[in-house]
């Protein structure tokens, strides 16, 4: 290599190590700790000359011989400082990454020492906020999880990865059921942790937000329960339901992309615009009356419960097979008429079937994006209902509103695609 790239090389090595050791200076300070700014930014530096000397000597072990001797320094400076009562051992574990990081860029992996060292960085500026979720997460949520990722790292491969059921209707291939099940699961998952980090209890907007990634039928009940007791509050009230719908759309959006996008390109048009239009309408209640009372959004249960995974397998398996007779013996009626059906009690099974399906036949693409959207509006419909069954006299008329300018926005961009 040139002199230029090898500069650019070393000083990739030592900028990274400084980053790293920034970190850990200003959590320990300049006097605690065995190492700090200038030495795990030198620790980095010798990563990198240990691996230059390995290509310009020929030594292969080099690298190997040097890490060695680093980590025996690492570990000596480790025991001395537990023996005066600090026993952690992150800044030790730093220098070593740091180490390692300094070879990688004299090796050529510049943009991937550079991930992992900002990733390793933000690991450790997190701290307080890793220490504060993991006192919230229950031990049973790692059992949980445990069980989760046995059964799908484990048994997953042992399942057989072919379709089963009578022909034009074979479509249940239990290997991907279970991947659609683990992709609802981490999706779900990821804001389980999301309300778990950052507490149960916050304004009724950003309850909405949150509520509407782990259930906004549930904010809609829990809202409209609440008016009937606090009819003063249905502005604020309606505002979160409306965000809740909103990140529904978005979310709709988003798996679907995941699995097929071009479907979720075309679902995007119609349910991009839905979610715009809650938006707007939201601005205009938060300009009518700025809440800021506060409501709670509760987690739910862990998605990775075994129970709670193997019923939505088995959802997704009923609609995705019901879907696929009414789209053979009704045609594209049939399944805009599954879609309705199944998007009175869950839109995301009926989503994941359609994402599939436009994945697996390009020509079903336009009927699938249609279908979602239908459940989507079917399962609005649903939420307008139980306000109007549950909720206070002003929190029905604003929703009511809402559902009717949002059903007439699908529609027309329906007939229009």
């Amino acid at each position: 290599m040139d002199d230029i790239t090898l500069a650019l090389r070393f000083g990739a090595a030592l900028g990274l190590g400084v980053l790293l050791g920034l970190e850990r200076e200003r959590i320990k300070g300049p006097e605690k700790g065995f190492a700090g700014v200038r030495t795990i930014g030198l620790i980095a530096l010798a990563g990198a000359m240990s691996a230059y000397f390995e290509q310009v000597i020929g030594l292969p072990w080099l690298g190997l011989a040097v890490f060695v001797a680093v980590a025996s320094l690492v570990t000596v400076s480790y025991a001395v400082t537990a023996a005066r009562g600090d026993v952690g051992i992150t800044t030790e574990v730093t220098a070593l990454i740091a180490f390692l990081l300094g070879s990688l860029c004299l090796r050529g992996y510049v943009p991937l020492a550079a991930s992992l060292a900002v990733a390793t960085a933000l690991v450790l500026a997190l701290k307080q906020w890793l220490h504060h979720l993991a006192q919230r997460i229950e031990g049973a949520d790692v059992e949980a999880t445990l069980q989760f990722a046995i059964v799908t790292l484990i048994i997953l491969p042992l399942v057989p990865d072919q379709n089963f059921g009578p022909e034009p209707l074979d479509v249940l291939n239990p290997y991907k059921v279970w991947l659609m099940v683990v992709l609802i699961s981490g999706l779900n998952f990821a804001s389980y942790i999301l309300v778990k980090m950052v507490g149960p209890e916050h304004g009724i907007g950003v309850t909405g937000l949150l509520g509407g990634l782990v259930s906004s039928t549930a904010v809609t009940l829990g809202f409209a329960q609440r008016s009937r007791m606090q009819p003063a509050q249905s502005g604020a009230l309606a505002l979160g339901i409306l965000l809740a719908w909103s990140v529904m759309f978005v979310r709709v959006i988003i798996m679907v992309a995941i699995i097929s996008r071009p479907t979720a390109a075309r679902l995007g048009v119609v349910m991009g615009a839905l979610a715009l239009a809650s938006l707007a309408m939201c601005w205009a209640l938060w300009r009518r009356r700025k809440a800021t009372e506060t409501a709670t959004v509760p987690a739910g249960d862990n998605p990775f419960e075994l129970r709670q995974a193997i019923q939505f397998g088995l959802l997704f398996g009923v609609v995705t097979m019901v879907a696929r007779a009414a789209q053979v013996y009704l045609g594209d009626a049939g399944l805009y008429l599954a879609g309705a059906v199944a998007g009175l009690t869950d839109v995301d099974a009926i989503a994941l079937s359609m994402a599939n399906l436009g994945a697996s036949t390009p020509a079903s693409i336009a009927p699938a994006a249609a279908t979602i959207v239908i459940a989507a509006g079917s399962n609005t419909l649903v939420k307008a209902g139980i306000v109007a069954f549950t909720g206070a006299a002003e929190l029905r008329r604003l929703i009511l509103m809402a559902t009717g300018v949002l059903l007439a926005v699908g529609g027309v961009l329906l007939v229009l695609q």
